[in-house]
């Protein structure tokens, strides 16, 4: 369990902290010292071994509390607001450590908040509670496009759609792939054929190598090039390519930035989507446009109820007369 900095034992030092759950677990002094330098490591603490949380900031006493969890190699944690106690800044920091972390080590993370916006950031899945009862789970997307009832409706009525719609939303089939082994006139024929402007570079497996825009690809006829896998000047490789996680927040950015879609990779770098500036539009204005639905229909529901009890104290009135 990861509890806020407060959890942290003042009058021993970062090791020790660190290791004191394979301390109660009988670990020898040895073997726990060298598991939990390798954590510390993990969590950007080396060197700060001997220090003790006092002369550590809040950011830092947190990543001792991380470091004591994984220490001890659990297939679950349980975070308990653990970041609630820390300043802005900080508090953003250690969630990306933690996406960071959790990409690497894929451990199953009970995380507490009553902060939405963390909630949505960091969790694959919510369950908002309401009088001790689970209210509604699901992903985050489902929580805010889709609540189940007006208490959900009402909790995540504030939050920017940006910031929880994911490119898997919108992304499309690649138009146009060509092989590095190929050349630019594969290139041209492949782009003509897709009412594009550019083909996305892979190799033999699929995986993204980069961006060929139609320019440089005519540049490539010109120059005599052959094949693209030796002449990677022709491709722009350093071309950003996201995975279909990325939230609305990133990828308006980066199409706006660029003429171009924005390619989709897996976590194998394997090219699965495009998505397109177009699309992005769309779909904001599609959920809004539910968005708004969705009051009216709550406010068309709020009348009927209110008309219902209005007319129920009309008939108690005339009864009570009679």
């Amino acid at each position: 369990m990861v509890f806020q900095h407060y959890g942290l034992m003042p009058h021993r030092n970062v090791i020790d902290n660190a290791a004191w759950g394979l301390e109660v677990q009988g670990v020898k002094k040895d073997e726990r010292y060298s598991r939990t330098r390798e954590v510390l490591e993990l969590v950007g603490l080396s060197g700060w071994e001997e220090a003790y949380p006092r002369q550590l900031s809040g950011g830092m006493q947190q990543r001792v509390g991380l470091a004591r969890a994984l220490a001890v190699e659990t297939d679950i944690m349980l975070m308990d607001e653990p970041f609630s106690g820390l300043d802005p800044l900080i508090r953003r920091q250690m969630q990306d450590e933690l996406l960071r972390l959790q990409s690497e080590l894929q451990k199953t993370i009970v995380f507490i908040t009553h902060d939405l916006n963390e909630a949505l950031k960091l969790g694959d899945r919510i369950a908002i509670m309401h009088d001790g009862q689970v209210a509604q789970i699901g992903s985050p997307e489902d929580i805010v496009l889709r609540p189940e009832d007006e208490y959900v409706g009402d909790f995540t009525q504030d939050v920017r759609l940006e910031s929880v719609l994911t490119a898997n939303k919108v992304m499309v089939t690649p138009k146009a792939t060509v092989m590095g082994h190929q050349g630019p006139r594969a290139a041209l024929h492949t782009i003509g054929n897709s009412d594009g402007d550019a083909a996305w570079v892979v190799d033999m497996r699929e995986r993204y190598i980069g961006l060929l825009s139609i320019t440089n690809a005519e540049r490539a006829v010109r120059a005599g090039v052959k094949r693209f896998d030796q002449a990677w000047g022709f491709v722009d490789r350093e071309y950003p390519a996201v995975a279909p996680t990325t939230t609305f927040d990133a990828l308006i950015p980066m199409a706006m930035a660029s003429d171009f879609p924005i390619p989709i990779v897996d976590d194998a770098n394997v090219l699965v989507g495009e998505v397109h500036r177009s699309a992005l539009a769309e779909a904001l204005a599609e959920t809004s446009a539910a968005d708004a639905d969705y009051e009216a229909n709550a406010a068309e529901n709020a009348l009927i109820a209110e008309s219902r009890v209005e007319s129920a104290t009309n008939i108690d009135a005339d009864d009570s007369g009679k």
